[in-house]
């Protein structure tokens, strides 16, 4: 058209390459010019700082960065939790073993046992029962057999504090040793017991006797206190009066067990005597008047020392000696 000449490209392959103009120049050969370079694919550098950050939101694990440092911050908390919790308890201890440490406030008293003097220290603050337990390692009377009296009978519930005990305070304990109950509870010699008792019916009755007699002939004293026969009471909490002695003088016995004391007291005077001093207690019915007793107390090795009293309630006789004695009350 319009005189050009159309043309038509040959089948043959063209085997020619087109360079860029910035490297072709004239001269050039086709194998002075350096074949194209394949193209490699783009690769993503996912590293940072020369380490492996993993992948984009993560690491190689599949832990988001968000959740790492979660589990950071409260394995953090938990230390510091632990530590607070440790600094606690070893504060609570330090506290307990402060007050451990504090001394107990003590107190040394005497118990009064078997014509015995034992010195007894013990916590203030300790209970009757807690002593108890403490004065049977002292004495070998079980705890359980153990009656204490300070100003009267002691509850096992009690604390010396409550109780007013103070330093030098006498306690007298009244019970009875294991081995001395096992002796009692020993099979009796009959043949024996015939034969004291054979002995006792010779010697004469005290109530039979003329240095009682006279006494005795002039009968129960108006004021004396109602007798029991075959009675067993404790001790009266007042003192035990309107019995005479051989004087025919009225007496009344009153026992201070906080002093480990008996008082014997006339209308003359009064004789406080040691409840250790006294060796024997014996006493017999009296003829025709049962429920009252003629009882000796005997201050001296020998029956010449013995201090006798008349009109003496039956139902207290057993009381009497046992408190004096340091043996069993019947309670």
């Amino acid at each position: 058209m319009d005189g050009e000449k159309e043309t038509f490209n040959s089948p043959t392959k063209d085997t020619s390459v087109d360079l860029p103009d910035s490297k072709a120049k004239q001269g050039d050969s086709p194998m002075d010019i350096d074949p194209p370079q394949e193209k490699k694919p783009e690769t993503v550098d996912r590293t940072e700082n020369g380490k492996d950050s993993g992948l984009e939101s993560g690491s190689g694990d599949g832990t988001s960065t968000e959740e790492k440092a979660e589990s950071a911050s409260v394995e953090q908390s938990e230390e510091k939790k632990q530590k607070l919790d440790t600094s606690g308890n070893s504060s609570e201890t330090k506290t307990e073993t402060a007050e451990d440490a504090t001394p107990k406030e003590k107190v040394t008293f005497k118990v009064m046992f078997n014509k015995q003097k034992y010195d007894v220290t013990f916590d203030l603050d300790g209970t009757v029962s807690g002593l108890k337990g403490h004065i049977q390692t002292v004495t070998g009377v079980p705890s359980a057999m153990q009656k204490l009296m300070f100003k009267g009978l002691l509850k096992d519930d009690k604390t010396l504090r409550e109780l007013k005990v103070t330093k030098g305070a006498k306690f007298m304990l009244v019970g009875s040793k294991l081995d001395d109950v096992l002796e009692v509870n020993k099979p009796v010699d009959k043949k024996a017991l015939a034969e004291e008792e054979k002995k006792g019916a010779t010697k004469e009755p005290f109530c039979k006797m003329k240095l009682h007699k006279k006494i005795l002939d002039k009968g129960v004293p108006d004021d004396a206190m109602p007798g029991i026969k075959g009675v067993h009471e404790r001790l009266p909490s007042v003192p035990v009066s309107g019995m005479v002695n051989k004087a025919n003088s009225k007496v009344r016995l009153t026992f201070k067990l906080e002093l480990d004391q008996i008082w014997i007291g006339t209308k003359e005077r009064t004789e406080k005597l040691p409840m250790n001093s006294v060796k024997a207690v014996v006493s017999e019915p009296i003829e025709g008047h049962e429920e009252y007793h003629i009882m000796a107390i005997q201050l001296g090795p020998t029956e010449a020392s013995r201090y006798w009293i008349y009109w003496v309630p039956a139902q207290y006789v057993n009381a009497i000696k046992d408190t004096i004695l340091g043996k069993w009350l019947y309670f």
